[in-house]
């Protein structure tokens, strides 16, 4: 069984059990991609690498911005200086164990995990919850708004002090002009409860992993015909 999920994890799962079974509870690694014509490097080392540099960044007044966050320069060096006035938190590792109460990351009893690249306390009712995508936008929104959906509830969870949260996604590749941005006041954040926690549980109660071939589900998968050969179903 998986006994843990974030919001990657409920993605897989939903779009094929028998993806999430290869990938968390048999931990089969999935295959390196190619690098595409002029590509240099994977789009996980890359976005690894920029995530880092942003934190770095926003953390060390020493340090430059690397070119490819050149278009958030304005937004970054306002985390800067809001950092230095002990308003921001970075690449915080939250976990909320089944009751969605707080725990720390390697609980025994974390239920959820999320790892937020920043959250700035506005004011003492008020939290910026944001997300840095190096990826595209277009063709992502139902999920990227999903995950909003799911930050801004774990905000509320962690923060119980915050009566509005705003989250946001900077899609550092693309610009400011992209910022997906939503707010939320505690209240309608807490609407969402119902739906993530039925979700979570579906994930973590599974002892039926079947696949789901299909256009959708297996066009990215490595673990198909096409890649490590694991699903023999894979259209």
């Amino acid at each position: 069984m998986i006994s843990t999920w974030s919001f990657s994890r409920l993605s897989d799962f939903e779009r094929c059990r028998f993806l999430a079974k290869l990938k968390y509870v048999d931990k089969i690694p999935e295959p390196v991609r190619p690098l595409k014509p002029g590509q240099t490097e994977h789009a996980n080392d890359r976005g690894t690498r920029i995530h880092d540099a942003a934190e770095l960044y926003v953390k060390d007044p020493n340090i430059a911005l690397i070119p490819e966050l050149n278009k958030f320069a304005a937004d970054f060096e306002e985390l800067r200086a809001l950092f230095a006035e002990g308003k921001v938190i970075l690449e915080q590792e939250w976990a909320v164990d089944k009751d969605w109460v707080p725990v720390a990351w390697s609980s025994a009893t974390a239920w959820n995990r999320a790892k937020l690249d920043a959250f700035v306390h506005t004011s003492p009712t008020h939290g910026r919850a944001i997300d840095y995508k190096t990826g595209r936008k277009y063709g992502n929104e139902v999920k990227h708004a999903e995950q909003l959906q799911l930050y801004q509830l774990l905000s509320f969870m962690r923060f119980p002090e915050l009566e509005e949260v705003t989250v946001e996604l900077w899609y550092i590749d693309q610009g400011p002009d992209h910022t997906t941005t939503m707010k939320f006041t505690k209240d309608q954040g807490l609407r969402f409860f119902k739906n993530f926690n039925e979700r979570g549980l579906a994930v973590t109660t599974c002892t039926e992993f079947k696949p789901n071939p299909n256009a959708y589900s297996c066009k990215w998968c490595m673990y198909g015909p096409k890649g490590s050969g694991h699903c023999a179903v894979g259209v």
